[in-house]
């Protein structure tokens, strides 16, 4: 008897909140609802909400699916009212979807979040007491790797609610061996919260936590349920020639036979050494390596080649791997050195050149390419590159391309891995990186058939047939059509080459064991989700009309069975008087999209970090009033121009500006006339100020201004995440001074910072000081620590504990704690030139607190939006009192490679933590 497990993970996060303050809003119900029949997962997610304010408030759905999954049907109960979803072709749904952004109005999207999920958002306009019901579905055909599937709930509704459920139904007709549950919400007391029922073939999980027992999971909260619960099955095979489930002239074949002799392998490693692959990349990759090479079998025969615009060689030809060769192989890979720029041409032809003059009876070669980067030297015409290595492998053997982080071109990966039989994925640059490429090597470790053919006489519109390599824990699935609903007629067999001999697998004459049946629509809705799956991936291998006719096949399968596809996308109509939002699936690896809509502003073409441009003005403005006060040092004049440096200004921005050295800057108001823009150098308490008319809403007429001109001083801007929040809010302060990045006056810790003179440089050095006489300096080359009268500096890495300072030096980090307080400061480096951002892993709620990152993420509230001439101005509350914001970006140097982010921009520190700017200065 042969027998499968199987772990099923279906990734979803329900959350649906505009993360307002409690009480605004109730979920009242919160139910999801998943059920497996044969592999294929329909998940319905569906939420009531009640408005609870006595005024109309606008609710957001919010929920995270799986990457693979097809959104199929969503609507919005209201009112007695039904607003469906509907798929439409994405060129038709893109016009809609433009006009309501020109237009200021809502529009939602779907964007990638992390290795995983997508996110969906949209939102409505709910009348005060009164209710909205969303409901999403999804549809997946789970993929089993290392002989599991994955099931995984995530919930993080943020807030405990009452009628909260999580059902899960599995049903195959192969039998159950058993079930069982984990994850962070099966834990603890949760634990009880779960029950479970079994049969022979069917089993059901239910999930029904209490409003307390949705307090206590391991990262839960007040805030609610935060999670996952994942569901493990064992199911038996009787057959190795597998299942097929048919239904109304369709059929699907799960074919995943494991009782098989392993064939040899002969594998080639080629690993990316440029430069790109600095750092913590490097090391990872260094360590996945020599764990891959402990997992090969003697048996096995292997290469090695590391490259930049160079080849290095381990060895010039395949060897076996015996203990000796590993080990020596191991002493290569462990002085892996990051250098040069990328030849990818050469790099994956000289792998290919390996694997073809060592041919091997009865063994299955594989070449895996791990890359970070596009190419760079040599060839670097994608098209010719693709060109050269198809024409070399010949369909020989298949190519697998890892591409490491987000600057690396992958669809260049996808399409060679495509042409050439084997699949591209993306490794994600965290902390478990290596993991991530030793679970990929796993998955390819075991070769049982090689050169498989799916034959289905009395079968048409088959999908994918030919499969160059079929791996243990894997499984093959083929769909198609039964060609006259003839079942008599219908003969299906498996022919390919196993490791001693050509190997037939046919359907046995009792079809009772090997044959299931399932709902219709189930069948045909598995057939259509593969066709439309294997026809997106042929698509980025063809041009011209081949690929035209391609495209619109998939186009159409998509839109009758209602899958929102990168073809196709999904209107989502809306009650009278808001506009339709149009979901769109991204690509790979697109990073999350910002909501976008009212009260959310459109872009502005300018770089992360500058000083953003005055708003509508392209002259002169009027003095302000109040007069001028004591003159800056070095300047004569009692008002100075300063210029916006926005290219798409012309001619550039000026402002006139009173000097109130040693006196707080103040705004003016006018009886007419109102400030829009207020930014403020609070190191020499500069502000600037235009002055719009109110009535029309145009820059006030202007008056003469001195000659005198000087560049606007030199800025850091600082990111913060309040969660509430649509967008992070960010400020700037002055470069080359010292800040207070925490000070706990109670525990006698100080942590202060020195910003570089450069605009958005960072820090130079971050200083530590605790009340027993030990500090500790950083700066981008080594860690000072002195204690008592010792100093001793440190520049390799290593852990370093000195009274109750824990330090440990990592490459590109420095991890401190002291007792609740846990800082890691980030090394970049950025054109050659490195510096430092501290980043809170841990922070104690402490009144006495204060700093440039101390904030309360209940303090920040989104209040209100209005449109002037240019730009849209913002107001969000800060404890409870309105400022005016702007919508910008700035870079997110808190992550391990820095990202540009919108933020929602103060024009003065001051205003966005409500706190006099002096505090935060050393």
């Amino acid at each position: 008897m042969e027998r499968r497990v199987v772990l099923l993970v279906l990734l979803l996060l329900g959350l649906v909140t505009t993360l307002p303050n409690q009480g605004d809003w109730d979920i009242y119900s919160f139910h999801i609802n998943s059920t497996v029949t044969s592999r294929y997962a329909t998940t319905v997610i569906t939420s009531r909400v009640a408005n609870r304010m006595d005024q109309s408030k606008e609710i957001e759905f919010h929920v995270r699916i799986p990457k693979n999954a097809f959104i199929s049907k969503f609507r919005m109960f209201m009112d007695g009212e039904v607003y469906d979803g509907v798929v439409k072709a994405k060129e038709q749904a893109e016009r809609q979807y433009t006009t309501a952004v020109s237009r200021g109005q809502s529009a939602g999207i779907v964007s990638s979040v992390g290795r995983t999920l997508e996110e969906f958002k949209t939102s409505v306009t709910v009348a005060a007491h009164k209710k909205v019901t969303f409901e999403l579905t999804y549809e997946e055909l789970l993929k089993r790797r290392l002989g599991k599937y994955e099931l995984q709930i995530f919930a993080r509704p943020m807030q405990p609610v009452k009628d909260f459920k999580i059902d899960v139904h599995i049903n195959e007709d192969a039998g159950l061996k058993f079930i069982e549950s984990k994850g962070g919400l099966s834990t603890k007391e949760l634990a009880n919260a779960i029950t479970k029922t079994v049969t022979d073939k069917q089993a059901w999980v239910y999930f029904y936590p209490t409003v307390d027992q949705q307090k206590v999971c391991d990262s839960c909260s007040d805030d609610g349920l935060n999670g996952d619960l994942v569901i493990f099955y064992d199911v038996k095979r009787e057959v190795s020639f597998g299942d097929i489930q048919t239904g109304d002239g369709y059929f699907v074949h799960h074919f995943a036979p494991s009782s098989l002799p392993r064939i040899p392998k002969n594998v080639v490693f080629v690993i990316d050494q440029s430069g790109s692959m600095h750092g913590r990349k490097m090391q990872q990759t260094r360590i996945a390596l020599i764990h891959i090479l402990s997992d090969l079998a003697e048996d096995d025969f292997f290469g090695l080649i590391t490259f930049d615009s160079d080849i290095f060689h381990w060895k010039r030809e395949l060897v076996q791997a015996t203990s000796i060769n590993i080990e020596q192989a191991k002493r290569f890979a462990e002085n892996i050195q990051d250098r040069g720029s990328t030849d990818i041409n050469r790099a994956v032809l000289e792998g290919t050149r390996m694997l073809n003059v060592h041919p091997r009876e009865d063994s299955a070669s594989i070449l895996i390419l791990l890359t970070d980067g596009d190419p760079t030297s040599g060839e670097i015409n994608p098209q010719k590159i693709r060109a050269n290595v198809k024409r070399a492998i010949a369909g020989k053997f298949p190519l697998y391309c890892l591409g490491f982080g987000f600057d690396v071109n992958f669809e260049i990966l996808e399409k060679m891995s495509l042409d050439n039989n084997g699949l591209a994925r993306r490794i994600y640059e965290d902390s478990d990186a290596d993991l991530q490429l030793q679970g990929f090597y796993e998955e390819v470790a075991t070769p049982l058939l090689t050169d498989v053919t799916m034959i289905y006489t009395g079968g048409s519109n088959l999908t994918q047939t030919n499969f160059s390599q079929y791996y243990n824990g894997s499984e093959i699935v083929v769909a198609g059509v039964i060609t006259d609903n003839n079942i008599e007629s219908f003969i299906p067999e498996v022919v390919a080459v196993s490791r001693n001999a050509r190997v037939i697998f046919s359907r046995p004459n009792t079809t009772t064991e090997s044959t299931v049946t399932a709902p219709v629509d189930r069948i045909q809705r598995v057939w259509a989700y593969l066709t439309v799956k294997q026809l997106l991936e042929k698509k980025l291998q063809l041009s011209g009309p081949e690929k035209d006719k391609v495209k619109k096949e998939a186009m159409d399968l998509s839109l009758k069975y209602n899958f929102v596809t990168p073809l196709t996308s999904m209107v989502v109509t809306k009650p009278p008087g808001e506009d339709s939002a149009v979901l769109n699936k991204p690509k790979e690896g697109e990073q999350p999209a910002l909501p976008r809509g009212a009260g959310q502003l459109p872009a502005l073409p300018r770089g992360a970090g500058q000083r953003p441009p005055l708003p509508g003005l392209a002259g002169q403005l009027p003095p302000l009033l109040g007069g001028a006060g004591q003159g800056h040092p070095g300047l004569t004049a009692s008002r100075q121009r300063f210029f916006s440096p926005a290219a798409h200004f012309d001619p550039p921005v000026a402002a006139e500006i009173p000097l109130l050295y040693n006196s707080a800057p103040k705004k003016v108001f006018l009886s007419r006339y109102t400030p829009v823009y207020d930014m403020t150098d609070t190191a020499h308490q500069i502000s600037i100020m235009p002055i719009l008319d109110r009535a029309t809403m145009m820059p006030y007429a202007p008056t003469t201004i001195p000659d005198t001109t000087t560049q606007a001083p030199q800025t850091q801007r600082f990111l913060l995440k309040p969660e509430n929040m649509h967008f992070p809010i960010c400020f700037d302060l002055p470069t080359n001074i010292n800040v207070k990045i925490l000070h706990l006056p109670s525990r006698g810790l100080a942590i202060k910072g020195m910003i570089g003179l450069k605009a958005n440089g960072g820090f130079t050095h971050i200083f530590l000081h605790v009340q027993n006489d030990t500090s500790i300096e950083v700066d981008v080359d080594s860690v000072s620590v002195k204690e008592g009268e010792t100093l001793t500096r440190y520049s390799e890495q290593t852990q370093i504990t000195a009274g109750s300072v824990t330090v440990i030096i990592r490459d590109k980090e420095i991890d401190v704690s002291v007792g609740d307080v846990r800082l890691v400061i980030l090394v970049h480096e950025i054109s050659g030139r490195k510096f430092l951002w501290p980043v809170f892993r841990q922070m104690p709620q402490d009144d006495t607190a204060e700093g440039v990152f101390v904030f309360n993420n209940r303090d920040y509230e989104e209040s209100a939006t209005y449109m002037t001439t240019q730009p849209t101005i913002s107001r969000i509350k800060v404890k409870g009192k309105e400022e005016e914001v702007l919508r910008d970006s700035a870079v997110d140097f808190s992550v391990p490679v820095p990202v540009s982010v919108e933020c929602w921009f103060f024009f003065s520190a001051q205003s966005a933590l409500q706190r006099p700017t002096t505090d935060l200065y050393n």
